[in-house]
């Protein structure tokens, strides 16, 4: 089920945008002409879509897509006139802001759907591979500060505190952060 919202200043154009969002699936879709509105439905609720319609009534909804972008995993669209449209995506571009121009191409406008959902599959494989990254850095850590405390503890090389971190792991049928561990557990004051 997608999830979108929409940030526009009239009930006609947010009309209009979930028509289009109707057509690519999106069946649960959030709507609101306030800023301050959206700010708020955003740090509550995880979007896969925001789509802003410029300009709003409280700003011109560059700021507002940038604090989009930053604090949120979802995909942003910014919609603009015509001939602001090269200007604004010079100044939102390097935040991941996709800028379409007004007046909106339904077929484009699909061909953007299609794209959006890349970017996000992409970020979210980019996303967990980055946990499993830090994830293996923190075992990584604590292996060495095991083996560091086998070293100082019971004068054994480096060499020597690996091994046995991982004839233990080994032996008791487990892996070596459980094992260093338990090192940890026994030897840190």
């Amino acid at each position: 089920m997608k999830k979108a919202l929409i940030v526009s200043k009239t009930e006609a154009s947010i009309k209009a945008i979930a028509q289009l969002l109707s057509t690519e699936n999106y069946d649960n879709v959030d709507c609101t002409v306030s800023t301050e509105d959206a700010r708020e439905k955003v740090l509550d609720t995880e979007y896969d879509l925001i789509v802003i319609n410029t300009p709003l009534s409280e700003e011109s909804g560059i700021d507002f897509s940038i604090f989009c972008a930053d604090n949120t995993k979802s995909c942003v669209i910014l919609v603009v006139q015509q001939e602001k449209a090269m200007e604004v995506a010079s100044m939102v571009d390097s935040y991941g802001v996709l800028v379409i121009q007004k007046p909106v191409n339904k077929h484009l406008f699909h061909h953007y759907m299609i794209f959006t959902q890349c970017f996000k599959e992409r970020l979210l494989s980019v996303e967990s591979e980055n946990k499993q990254l830090k994830s293996k850095l923190e075992e990584v850590k604590i292996v060495n500060r095991a083996k560091l405390l086998l070293m100082q503890c019971l004068s054994m090389t480096e060499k020597q505190a690996h091994r046995y971190i991982e004839k233990q792991a080994m032996d008791m049928r487990t892996n070596k952060l459980t094992v260093a561990k338990q090192v940890i557990k026994t030897y840190e004051n």
